[in-house]
C-alpha cells in the first residue's frame, strides 16, 4: 500500500520568476525605449480595433453578454458606447483589436501578438480606477498602463523564444492568458501569494487547440481567441483577489501537471533570455502596412516591388511560374493550396496574399472579403502558378537571436523566359527599420479614426494625445477611456 506525503509544497520556479518580475521590475526606470515603443503599440492596437469595428463579423460578437444591458460606471470599449463588467470589456477590446490580424507580432519558436494583452490591462485599469475614485483615491495613469503592457509583452515573448506550444497543438493565446493573469492581478493589488494563485490557475486552465488557425478548419475563432484569453485572465485575477486558492506544482506535479500532460515531462526552456526585462517590447514587430500573417510580410513587400513588372509584361497570362522561398514556420502556417473558405482562411495563405499584391500593388483587409476574393478569378488562377519552398538559411536566420529576420523571396518567371527576383530580409515593422516605421504607424492610426463616429472635437483630442506623449503618460485612465469611447448616459441594468 503506497502513501502520498501531503506536505506543504514549494511553488514551481517558473511561477516564482514571473511573479518576481511583475512585482519587482521597474520598467519606467530601466528603459525609455520600451516606454516609447509601448506608446506606439497601444495606439496601434486601438487603431486596429477601430478598423475591426467596420466588420459585422466582429461587431456581432461584441457588446454585453445579455443584450441591451449597461453597467453604470462600467468599463468602456474604445469606439463604442458599451459599459461592461471588466471580464466582458476585456473580451470586447481583444476581439476588435485582433479581428483584422493587423496588430503587432512576436516570432520565435512560438508566435503570437503581445498587444492582445492590452485588452485585459485597459479593462482592469478602468475597473481599478473607478474603484479608487469611489474610495477617494487617485485613478491609475496611462503610464501605469504602459508599464503593465511592457511586462505582459516580456512574459509572453520570453516564453515564446524557446518554447513551442504550436508543436503540441496548443494555440499561442495561452501566453496571453498567462501574462495577463499575472499582471492584472498585480494591478489589482494582489499579494505575492494571490498572484501565484491566479497564475497557477492560468496554467491549469483548459487551453485552446490550434486547429482553428490551420487547414482544414481555419476560421474566425482566430480573430476572437485573444479576447477570450484576455477575459479569462481578468476573471482568474479577480477570483484570486477574492481568496481563491492556487496550485504550487501545477507544472511539475507527476502525472497531473502541465509538463506531463502536454510536454512529455519536458520543462519549459529559457535559453535565449534567462531573465525578464524589456527586451520583447523593444524588439516587437509592428504590422505597419499590411493586414496579414507576419511570416508573409516580406513576401508582400517583394510582390509589391514586382507589381509594375507583372503589369508591364501582361499580367496573369504572361506568367509561367512563381516560386516563393520562405521559412519553415511559414511553410507550416501559411503555405496553403485549394479552396479558401473565408477571410480568416485567406489572410493565412501566403499564395493568396502574394497574388493580391502582384495584381493590385497593395493588400488591404477588403481584399480578403468575398466580393474581391471570389469575384476576381485572377487571384486563384495566379495562386495555381505558385510553389512554396523552404530556404534553410532563411529558417536559420529567423531563429538567430542576432538576426531575427523574417525573410522571403519571390522569383517571377514569365513565359518568354524573362526572370525577376526580389528578396526582403527584414519587414518594415522590424526594429532595424523602426525609424522608417514610426511615421507610417502614426499615419495608420490617424487613418483608423476615419472609420469611427467620433466628433471632430474628440478626434482632435485623440490626435493631440498622440502628439504629446508626456501629456498622455500623466493622463488618468478614466479620462483616456472617456476620450476614446462614445459618450453614454448611465442607465441601470435592464
Amino acid at each position: 500500500m503506497s502513501t502520498l506525503n501531503n506536505i506543504e509544497q514549494k511553488w514551481d520556479q517558473v511561477l516564482e520568476d514571473i511573479v518576481d518580475y511583475v512585482i519587482g521590475y521597474d520598467v519606467e526606470g530601466n528603459s525609455k525605449e520600451a516606454m516609447e515603443t509601448a506608446f506606439l503599440a497601444l495606439f496601434d492596437t486601438i487603431g486596429c480595433g477601430f478598423l475591426g469595428l467596420k466588420f459585422v463579423g466582429c461587431t456581432k460578437l461584441m457588446g454585453p453578454t445579455i443584450p441591451n444591458t449597461r453597467i453604470p460606471g462600467g468599463c468602456r470599449v474604445p469606439g463604442t458606447d458599451y459599459q461592461l463588467n471588466p471580464i466582458e470589456a476585456a473580451f470586447n477590446i481583444g476581439c476588435m483589436g485582433r479581428w483584422l490580424d493587423f496588430n503587432d507580432c512576436w516570432l520565435a519558436n512560438e508566435w503570437g501578438h503581445p498587444s492582445d494583452n492590452l485588452a485585459s490591462i485597459l479593462a482592469i485599469a478602468e475597473y481599478i480606477s473607478n474603484d479608487n475614485i469611489s474610495k477617494s483615491r487617485r485613478p491609475l495613469q496611462m503610464k501605469d498602463v504602459l508599464c503593465a503592457l511592457v511586462k505582459c509583452y516580456e512574459i509572453q515573448g520570453v516564453f515564446a523564444l524557446d518554447n513551442s506550444f504550436n508543436r503540441i497543438g496548443l494555440d499561442h493565446v495561452i501566453l496571453v492568458k498567462i501574462a495577463s493573469t499575472a499582471v492584472t492581478c498585480y494591478l489589482l493589488g494582489g499579494s505575492r501569494v494571490q498572484i501565484l494563485n491566479a497564475l497557477s490557475n492560468a496554467f491549469i486552465d483548459g487551453h485552446p487547440l490550434r486547429t482553428y488557425r490551420h487547414f482544414p478548419n481555419t476560421g474566425s475563432r482566430k480573430c476572437w481567441a485573444a479576447g477570450d484569453a484576455a477575459s479569462r485572465a481578468v476573471q482568474l485575477a479577480l477570483m484570486a483577489m477574492s481568496g481563491e486558492m492556487g496550485y504550487p506544482t501545477c507544472l511539475t506535479a507527476p502525472k497531473w501537471g502541465f509538463y506531463h500532460v502536454y510536454m512529455s515531462d519536458q520543462p519549459f526552456q529559457f535559453i535565449q533570455r534567462k531573465n525578464y526585462s524589456t527586451y520583447v517590447m523593444e524588439n516587437v514587430l509592428f504590422k505597419v502596412l499590411y493586414p496579414a500573417e507576419f511570416h508573409a510580410q516580406t513576401a508582400i513587400e517583394c510582390a509589391i516591388q514586382l507589381h509594375s513588372i507583372y503589369q508591364e509584361k501582361g499580367g496573369l497570362n504572361s506568367v509561367e511560374s512563381i516560386t516563393i522561398e520562405t521559412t519553415e514556420p511559414s511553410m507550416r502556417i501559411i503555405d496553403k493550396r485549394g479552396i479558401l473558405r473565408n477571410p480568416s482562411d485567406r489572410d493565412h495563405c501566403i499564395q493568396f496574399m502574394v497574388s493580391v499584391a502582384l495584381i493590385f500593388g497593395e493588400l488591404k483587409s477588403s481584399h480578403y472579403e468575398d466580393q474581391v476574393a471570389i469575384k476576381d478569378t485572377r487571384i486563384d488562377l495566379l495562386r495555381e502558378k505558385m510553389v512554396c519552398v523552404e530556404n534553410v538559411q532563411f529558417s536559420l536566420d529567423y531563429l538567430d537571436p542576432n538576426k531575427r529576420s523574417i525573410a522571403n523571396s519571390i522569383t517571377l518567371t514569365f513565359k518568354d523566359g524573362e526572370v525577376h527576383k526580389r528578396q526582403v530580409d527584414y519587414p518594415i515593422g522590424h526594429r532595424t527599420r523602426r525609424s522608417e516605421a514610426i511615421p507610417l504607424l502614426k499615419e495608420k492610426f490617424l487613418n483608423s479614426l476615419n472609420s469611427t463616429p467620433f466628433t471632430s472635437s474628440s478626434t482632435d483630442q485623440i490626435k493631440n494625445l498622440y502628439e504629446n506623449p508626456s501629456k498622455f503618460n500623466n493622463l488618468s485612465v478614466l479620462d483616456f477611456m472617456s476620450i476614446f469611447s462614445l459618450s453614454t448616459a448611465s442607465t441601470p441594468i435592464s
